[in-house]
């Protein structure tokens, strides 16, 4: 396993997040065809990623997530991502 386990995104989301990766899967089968414009299907995803993660995620945070999502305004970068869900 090694260094290529380590290197495994799953993996990483399983050690930080306690989500495995049949979870994962599952939520990304779910949202394949969603509408990520339609501010209820986003909210809905957001409370349900918090939720698997045992993060809880603040109204204001919440809104902020939705209104990135649903105008398309998403860092593409994990680094800025990050810093934005950590505000």
């Amino acid at each position: 396993m090694g260094k290529q386990s380590e290197n495994n995104p799953f993996n990483q989301i399983e050690n930080n997040a306690n989500i495995s990766s049949d979870e994962i899967f599952k939520v990304a089968d779910s949202v394949k065809n969603a509408n990520f414009s339609d501010e209820k299907n986003v909210r809905q995803l957001v409370r349900r990623l918090s939720k698997m993660a045992g993060k809880p995620v603040s109204k204001a945070k919440e809104d902020e997530i939705v209104e990135m999502i649903t105008n398309q305004n998403i860092p593409m970068d994990m680094n800025s991502l990050q810093q934005m869900l950590k505000k």
